[in-house]
């Protein structure tokens, strides 16, 4: 039991890591496609919506995936406050509290409410509204689904991490996150 739920947090950790990581390029994307809007309407007169919704959609994309990796970083807000001078084991209680009462409602309240919103989208192949906009909307779309899944899963590692360590089973930081804050 102990070894199957380190797995888990082992590959949860991984999973939200090569996400995070991977979707950080997308800032290289929005950046190269910024500069190529704005090059293209000032110097040459040029605008394209598909190029600007690009931008967009890469924004998007890199906030929603990335949420998962910034809570296995300690990214998201807290009330450090008193988080900080909290003993281990307490913010370990706190965590797990966190996850259960706070983090699974509210995913599972943006699943709940994404899901017919999402499928709508895929089972008309929605596109942009703007004409010349890309017709991919609804490729976008399913990443309100991905978000909180991707969420659920880090929640799930923290808790199974925090309830790990409260057993003396596992540190409280991953094993290769030790320069991150977790305070």
């Amino acid at each position: 039991m102990i070894n199957r739920l380190k797995q888990a947090v082992q590959f949860a950790d991984a999973l939200n890591r090569t996400v995070g990581q991977v979707s950080a390029w997308l800032i290289v994307g929005m950046t190269l496609a910024t500069f190529a809007t704005v090059v293209l309407r000032y110097v040459f007169g040029l605008g394209w919506i598909w190029l600007q919704e690009t931008v967009l959609y890469m924004h998007g994309s890199l906030l929603m995936l990335a949420a998962g990796y910034t809570l296995l970083a300690g990214g998201h807000v807290r009330v450090d406050i008193f988080y900080r001078d909290w003993s281990e084991e307490r913010k370990a209680r706190v965590d797990i509290i966190g996850a259960i009462f706070l983090l699974l409602p509210v995913c599972l309240l943006i699943l709940i409410k994404g899901l017919p919103y999402v499928f709508d989208s895929f089972g008309t192949l929605e596109g942009s509204p703007q004409p010349g906009g890309l017709p991919i909307l609804f490729l976008f779309k399913a990443i309100l689904i991905l978000m909180p899944l991707l969420l659920l899963l880090q929640g799930f590692s923290q808790a199974a991490r925090s309830y790990l360590f409260l057993k003396g089973e596992m540190s409280r930081l991953a094993e290769d996150d030790t320069s991150s804050t977790h305070d």
